[in-house]
């Protein structure tokens, strides 16, 4: 079993855009492929875990989703590096799309997603992270049982406040890069 690092999307491993409809909208942050490279060559599997509730709202479909992350996934290829899996939640509690109406185990903070693509790849999730930037994400680490890295970038660059009682970060980084050498190293020294 390998550890992994779970990554949100939106405002991670590419700006946030609000809900991202179009193709064009699309936009890499400068570190990612490099950041994902690097986890790949330390030994992680990386996976992808994002909600998607603009399917839940109508704002696009499920096929769309899959389009970017098809775009994604050949933009960080042609860079070198490896996402092993892709996971989304269509889902949401308030949906307009009556089909998307639900409670469900995917919807980050829920650990639906990781402990399936734990199953699936063959992941260590105690020895694995959760990169994201909202506090859900490191509520989702908790959940999990992995260690957790808030990035400022996205949602944590100061639209959104820590509710009380919710899970603290293990770490805080400027950047996914900066992330990655931080889990990199973490990795090393738990493991010594």
């Amino acid at each position: 079993m390998k550890p992994a690092v779970f990554l949100d999307r939106d405002g991670t491993i590419i700006r946030e855009v609000g809900y991202l409809n179009r193709l064009d909208r699309l936009e890499f942050f400068p570190w990612t492929v490099d950041a994902i490279r690097d986890l790949n060559g330390a030994g992680f599997r990386v996976v992808v875990v994002t909600n998607q509730a603009g399917v839940a709202q109508g704002y696009y479909d499920e096929a769309f989703v899959r389009a970017t992350h098809a775009v994604i996934d050949e933009r960080i290829r042609l860079g070198g590096a490896r996402v092993d899996g892709y996971y989304y939640c269509p889902h949401h509690p308030r949906a307009t799309v009556e089909a998307y109406r639900q409670v469900c185990e995917c919807r980050k903070p829920a650990a639906g997603m990781v402990m399936q693509a734990a199953r699936e790849l063959d992941i260590d999730v105690a020895r694995s992270y959760v990169v994201g930037d909202r506090w859900g994400d490191m509520e989702l680490a908790r959940a999990a049982g992995t260690g957790s890295v808030l990035l400022s970038s996205g949602y944590a660059t100061g639209r959104e406040t820590r509710a009380d009682g919710a899970a603290a970060a293990g770490h805080v980084a400027d950047t996914l890069a900066s992330a990655a050498a931080w889990i990199i190293a973490d990795l090393r020294r738990t493991s010594a």
